[in-house]
């Protein structure tokens, strides 16, 4: 049982955390996702994402990215699944996304072909970058979203010749190609996400602002009857390549701004701060 990436609560008070632990033991607000909680440390930095392809023994890196948790701008709000991500991320030193990988991915494959579970595919982890160096919030083994919707866009070689080597075991050799471009996607969700929200309302402007330069529409919750409609939290992604993330967050927004269905919801601060730091580098 899951919660959706919903899930989580950052609690910055004893009068938080209550609140927390009532909605998941009392209201049931996740059913029986919720019955069990797992109280972990309080981590302050920089959230970083991180895909890692693997045969079970090398370790390759892909670009890496930052996705936002938060509902509202200035990351307010309840914790989502992600409302928006950028790539690459230019702040971030290479020598932490190096030692991450060092300290972190490449034990994890180790340690698992000891224990007689090698594992073969893609490892996604959500690291937080505190001052004690970085720090892991999540795993999974499959491709994270929104990041993937800003990283595989900027990637410049196959994918399916390296994900081919991780099945056959001979993936040292494969080193992947990058767009120089930078890309930023924007997740335009239902209104009340990720509370309760409606579905069935009609999208427009999916073809128009696909049509524009650089820009890409990913489907998440929609569904095509004799129309397009929504039918979940998370509607779509926006994304866009730009020659920085200011022209991408540009192409993005505008992007973002042809589409309508009612009650349409996003950030409008996505990779903002990484950009005006960008123009100031």
């Amino acid at each position: 049982m899951g919660a959706a990436g919903k899930g989580v609560y950052i609690c910055a008070d004893e009068e938080e955390a209550v609140r927390a632990l009532e909605e998941c033991l009392v209201s049931a607000r996740f059913g029986e996702a919720g019955a069990t909680v797992v109280v972990e440390e309080f981590l302050r930095g920089e959230e970083l994402s991180l895909f890692c392809l693997t045969d079970g023994r090398a370790v390759l890196l892909l670009a890496p990215a930052q996705d936002f948790k938060r509902a509202l701008d200035g990351d307010e709000g309840p914790n989502t699944g992600g409302m928006g991500a950028y790539s690459p991320v230019p702040h971030m030193p290479a020598d932490v996304v190096d030692r991450s990988v060092r300290e972190i991915f490449e034990p994890v494959v180790r340690q698992l072909e000891r224990e007689g579970a090698r594992f073969q595919g893609l490892l996604y982890g959500g690291l937080m970058v505190t001052a004690d160096g970085p720090k892991v919030l999540e795993f999974n083994c499959r491709f994270g979203d929104p990041e993937t919707q800003v990283v595989l866009p900027r990637m410049d070689s196959d994918l399916a010749e390296p994900m081919l080597a991780c099945a056959e075991g001979n993936l040292a050799p494969y080193a992947p190609r990058w767009r120089p471009e930078a890309c930023v996607t924007v997740v335009l969700a239902s209104g009340g996400y990720p509370g309760d929200y409606e579905t069935g309302k009609e999208i427009k402007g999916v073809e128009r602002a696909a049509s524009m330069p650089d820009v890409f529409v990913f489907h998440a919750g929609t569904k095509k009857r004799r129309k397009l409609v929504t039918t979940g939290g998370r509607v779509l992604a926006v994304s866009a390549l730009g020659a920085d993330l200011a022209q991408a967050r540009a192409r993005a927004y505008d992007a973002v701004e042809a589409i309508e269905f009612k009650g349409k919801q996003f950030r409008t601060d996505i990779a903002l701060r990484a950009a005006e730091m960008e123009g100031k580098a």
